[in-house]
């Protein structure tokens, strides 16, 4: 109304615009597509951030999956690669890598674990380095459960059977029963008592073995060998802890010293001071007298140095007939592992093994059938 009244006071030729006649102004459209722009960008921006974030996401998850594939992998390629190169051996390792190198074939079993894994994760690369540790491992493990029967021998045939007694509280009866029903020429005892020798020979094993060469003492440091032939006492093995008596005896004319091992468990200082230089000492196999190792070595298949023992010319009786990963020790426990073990020369012939059972025992007793050159 007022603006109308103002036109009034000026020229008709300048009119002013009144009422609907007022024009749309440019400025009203940019302000208006200016909001529009913002929100645009506001939506790409958000579009973008959502992006990014999904992106970091995505890479916090790819690397989790990358460390747990890989993590897997080197534990395992890095204990078939200790395995394989006897760094349990090695003095820098040996405190920690003698018990565990034990573990192998449990390690071994699930050997397919990180191979699947790493697949599942998406990690080609990682299933790959994990498979050959998996190879590496069952290349060590599977000759255990092949027989070799290439030895020929035709002399005559020795029974030998070695048992850890448990402190001597296994059970006597059952034990020469045992030797009884499988007709045992030598026995190894190991943790052998006072109580177990006057507990077999209460039960009567001197009537079956009875000869003896024994070093009895309380908890688990004796050992014997009783034997159907005649014994003659060796030197025991020098600077020991445990008992390991040795003799000699005669089959046929052939001249075989028989030794009952028994080192310490190589879990702590001392014992595995004692366990090295136990297994260090024991006599090669030789070549014209015949020599046995029967007893509790307190050590596998996968420690270095009973593999070196073994390279001075012994063979072990459970891997000569297939039988190497057939557990003796720790059937009341986890793990169960091949302790005990019969070796012998690689001229000898291993006819039959077997691991028995024995009431009061935490061991199997071990059964092996030789034929002598």
């Amino acid at each position: 109304m007022t603006a109308c009244m103002a036109r009034s006071a000026r020229p008709v030729s300048d009119p002013l615009p009144c009422g609907d006649n007022l024009p749309r102004l440019p400025f009203v459209g940019v302000v208006v597509g200016s909001e529009a722009v913002t929100e645009k960008l506001s939506d790409e921006s958000g579009e973008t951030g959502r992006s990014a974030g999904a992106k970091i996401a995505g890479s916090g998850r790819g690397g989790l999956r990358s460390w747990t594939a890989w993590s897997l992998a080197a534990l395992w390629t890095g204990w078939a690669a200790g395995r394989a190169l006897g760094l349990d051996g090695l003095t820098p390792f040996e405190g920690i890598a003698v018990p565990l190198v034990s573990l192998t074939p449990y390690l071994a079993a699930a050997a397919p674990l990180p191979v699947v894994a790493a697949l599942l994760l998406r990690r080609p690369r990682a299933a790959l380095v994990a498979g050959l540790a998996a190879l590496a491992l069952g290349v060590s493990l599977l000759p255990r459960a092949t027989a070799d029967a290439t030895v020929e021998a035709d002399g005559p045939k020795l029974r030998v059977l070695t048992s850890n007694v448990f402190f001597g509280r296994a059970s006597m009866a059952e034990l020469v029963r045992i030797v009884e029903r499988e007709r045992v020429d030598v026995l190894s005892l190991q943790e052998f008592t006072p109580d177990a020798e006057s507990g077999l020979d209460e039960q009567g094993l001197r009537a079956l073995l009875p000869h003896k060469a024994a070093d009895p003492r309380w908890g688990a440091g004796g050992s014997a060998l009783y034997s159907r032939y005649p014994l003659t006492a060796l030197p025991a093995l020098p600077g020991t802890v445990m008992a390991h008596p040795r003799a000699a005896l005669e089959v046929d004319g052939r001249r075989i010293e028989v030794t009952a091992v028994h080192p310490l468990p190589p879990i702590r200082g001392e014992g595995l001071a004692d366990w090295k230089h136990s297994l260090a000492t024991l006599p090669p196999a030789g070549s014209g007298t015949l020599r046995i190792l029967a007893g509790d070595f307190n050590a596998t298949f996968d420690h270095a140095r009973f593999r070196d023992l073994l390279d001075r010319g012994y063979s072990d009786a459970a891997d000569r007939r297939g039988e190497g990963l057939t557990t003796t020790w720790g059937f009341s426990d986890f793990p169960r592992l091949t302790l005990d073990h019969i070796l012998v020369p690689r001229t000898v012939a291993v006819r039959s093994y077997d691991v028995l059972r024995l009431s009061g025992s935490d061991h199997r007793p071990v059964l092996a059938e030789l034929q002598l050159p």
